[in-house]
């Protein structure tokens, strides 16, 4: 058995578990290896269906008979009653509301059966089991003796159940369960092929960390026999992905490094004479901020950095200031022109939102700023109207982009699209940059690169960083690349952050400009709705306005909608307008409108012409109407609690105290303990931790984006096991840049740099 073989080649498989597997990704007996337990059941103890006591749980192995579906007289309930028989007696086994399970398990089938006896002396009988039913070829491992295997109605003398106390418990698909993995890789465990397997962890750094190597790891993972050999396992396994990931990000930063840049200068001097012209001081935090970043400029190579701060802490104002520093700037060997800037926001309502900002911040320079995404362009001065923007063609921004009359340019993604060149593009930021797709990013980054020699083209985290592709490109057409921010107002776990942007620098805005109200976030139960509806309307009556956030635009099932609160964002609208608040115009804003549509409604909302505001989520990241002072969030639960909090962010934007209703439709504890969280806190990094310890590795928002898996995220609340794998990681491609000398890691960081910027 050859670990890199296919698994059917060794395990009889019928049409559904061979869909099974291939909708959990597992191909070869590699995959089976790394397809870990998400934990493990206590077996019950191994029992004969002759004296059987009430209230033990059990496991039997023997033969089913006689199952039949049938409905309960009184309750007139479905259920599947039968015999189950062993060498020493049978019991009588029942399931409710599963009539299908007469037609799963054939007559005579040999079984293991596991599940707590119900009934009294003399009349026991096990309800809802759990069953695995034995292949022939597996029969012998199951039953010890092999004196009769109850295929002819003949009974076995002695039935042994395995002993094991801890049974694995796999991600599974409609057709493959726990035990067939467990079975299959006592299997592949047998034929020793986890030991043909190259442990990538050096041996240096396993004794270090006293980390088990990789046979005796993926033996303690899958067949513990004590809690301590599988907390050992998923300790190196976290470590293994981690410090994975961690060599991926060290290469791709040595790489950046390699890159040279545009030569910036005196560029404090003109960020602090940008700060003196606003009518407001930077915050501590924002300083700090910009001082990172303008040391950065100093330096010979690119910067990468990522700028992390709350709702409301103001990362536009760093990225402005640092622009000016930019935009105010000649190009290398120039006396007139400047360098450039490319600015990317996740949404045309935010990118037009930016630009209209940075026409604010810049509208006292001799420059250009063009506004560029799917529904048209823009530039800012227009030639008939100095004060305004103008409408313009694609064409003619382009031009202007390529020639370096433009030397700010803000958008969507159109804004990386192959047909954009630019003349000196020396710094480009991306708002919100796990929100593009980082694989398309990547393609036309790379596109640009090849086809522009000798101009500078937007280049994105993508091909600063990720790819030697990109980088060999960019040295062959000898252009400076630019210096990149990454933003964002999702906090995020330090340990995260340090996993996942690795090779960027990481600044913080951990406090908020002063005079902004600390918000109250209230959970409102179904019969305090009609309250939370007349809290509202004391802010519209006081001038202010607010949101309600549905989690669907169109209700699924329309006739439902008068005995439920209807919760998606055109029910909702039509309801609030004519049955709650009549007298105030309501406004309706999600995805699926037209660019135009989202516009008008957002400049309608924006002058008070809409007072309540019906949205989708698509309000979530950077819309700011500073006297919209109410939020409505239906459905909470089904949001993420960085979600939340971006959402009520949308009404922390000013000196008047804002108010946030979070409106479960469900009350499930594990739910409603979440959303207590984001009432005692409007702190973002809080709820960032707290979604990592709350939530389950796996759900934090983000985990499957980046590419993690659960048990990598696992590894994230443990600040020691990512320090120690970032150092490890360090050091290794300090010594060996290529991985020539660790080629078991050359291959696995190929394989995370895929899965990390797949999406």
């Amino acid at each position: 058995m050859d670990p890199s073989s296919n698994i059917t080649d060794y395990f009889r498989l019928v049409p559904d578990q061979k869909a099974a597997l291939k909708r959990l990704g597992l191909h070869t007996i590699h995959d089976l290896l790394y397809h870990f337990p998400v934990r493990f059941d206590t077996a019950g103890a191994s029992a004969n269906a002759a004296g059987l006591v009430p209230g033990t749980k059990v496991t039997l192995i023997g033969t089913f008979h006689g199952l039949k579906a049938k409905k309960l007289w009184k309750s007139r309930r479905n259920a599947t009653e039968g015999w189950f028989e062993d060498g020493t007696g049978r019991v009588k086994v029942m399931w409710f509301n599963q009539p299908y399970i007469a037609s799963y398990i054939p007559e005579g089938a040999v079984a293991k059966v596991t599940g707590t006896v119900g009934g009294k002396e003399g009349r026991v009988y096990l309800t809802n089991p759990e069953v695995e039913i034995i292949p022939p070829d597996m029969v012998g491992a199951a039953i010890s003796s092999s004196k009769g295997l109850f295929a002819n109605g003949e009974t076995s003398d002695t039935v042994e159940v395995d002993s094991k106390s801890l049974f694995p418990i796999y991600p599974e698909s409609r057709g493959i369960t726990s035990r067939w993995f467990y079975h299959a890789l006592e299997r592949v465990f047998a034929q020793h092929v986890h030991e043909a397997l190259v442990d990538p962890i050096p041996p240096d750094i396993l004794k270090r960390y006293h980390l088990p190597d990789l046979a005796e790891a993926l033996i303690y993972i899958h067949t513990p026999e004590k809690d301590t050999h599988a907390a050992a396992a998923r300790k190196r396994f976290a470590f293994e992905e981690i410090l994975t990931i961690q060599i991926t990000r060290a290469m791709e930063r040595a790489e950046n490094d390699s890159f040279k840049t545009f030569p910036i200068s005196d560029a404090h001097a003109r960020a602090n004479e940008f700060l003196d012209s606003i009518a407001f001081p930077p915050t501590k935090a924002q300083i700090r901020a910009i001082d990172d970043i303008l040391k950065d400029f100093g330096k010979p190579h690119p910067m990468a950095r990522l700028l992390e701060g709350d709702v409301g802490s103001g990362k536009t104002l760093v990225a402005a200031a640092t622009a000016y520093a930019i935009v105010t700037a000649r190009p290398p060997g120039r006396t007139s022109g400047t360098l450039q800037v490319a600015y990317m926001a996740p949404t045309e309502i935010l990118a037009t939102q930016h630009f209209q900002s940075f026409i604010e911040y810049f509208s006292h320079l001799p420059i250009n700023i063009g506004l560029i995404t799917g529904s048209g362009c823009k530039k800012f001065p227009s030639k008939i109207g100095r004060g305004k923007a103008t409408e313009v063609s694609r064409a003619q921004l382009l031009k202007w982009v390529k020639n370096g009359e433009i030397a700010m340019l803000i958008g969507t993604h159109a804004l990386i699209q192959k047909s954009v060149e630019f003349q000196h593009l020396a710094y480009t930021i991306i708002d919100e940059q796990h929100r593009f797709g980082t694989k398309q990013r990547r393609a036309l980054a790379q596109k640009n690169a090849r086809e522009g020699a000798g101009h500078s083209h937007i280049l994105t985290e993508d091909c600063l960083t990720e790819g030697s592709s990109a980088g060999r490109n960019v040295g062959m057409s000898r252009a400076p690349s630019p210096h990149f921010l990454s933003m964002t107002a999702t906090p995020i776990p330090r340990t995260l952050a340090l996993t996942i942007y690795g090779d960027l620098d990481l600044s913080i805005l951990d406090e908020l400009p002063p005079g902004r109200a600390k918000i109250a976030t209230r959970i409102v139960k179904k019969d305090q709705r009609d309250e939370a509806y007349e809290l509202v309307r004391a802010e519209l009556v006081k001038g202010r306005q607010a949101y309600v956030i549905c989690p669907r635009i169109e209700e699924p099932d329309p006739a439902k909608i008068g005995a439920l609160q209807a919760r998606s964002a055109k029910a909702e609208q039509k309801r609030l307008q004519k049955d709650v608040f009549p007298e105030y115009e309501v406004g309706l804003l999600h995805g699926a409108m037209k660019p135009k549509e989202k516009d008008e409604v957002m400049k309608r909302f924006e002058r008070n012409e809409i007072q309540i505001l019906v949205a989708t989520s698509v309000v979530e990241v950077g819309v700011n109407v500073p006297n919209a002072t109410a939020i409505m969030i239906e459905g909470a639960e089904r949001f993420g609690l960085a979600q939340l909090h971006q959402l009520r962010g949308r009404v922390m934007r000013s000196s008047h105290p804002p108010i946030c209703f979070l409106l479960p439709e469900t009350t499930g504890e594990i739910s409603l303990k979440r959303l207590k969280t984001l009432e005692k806190s409007d702190d973002g990094f809080v709820l960032a931790e707290a979604d990592l310890a709350t939530r389950g590795a796996g759900d934090l928002r983000g985990g499957h984006q980046w590419g993690v898996s659960d048990i990598g995220m696992e590894a994230l609340q443990n600040v020691k096991l990512i320090q120690a794998a970032r150092e490890e990681a360090i050091r290794i491609v300090a010594a060996d840049p290529t991985l020539a000398q660790h080629e078991e890691l050359r291959m696995r960081t190929e394989t995370s740099h895929t899965e990390l910027h797949s999406e």
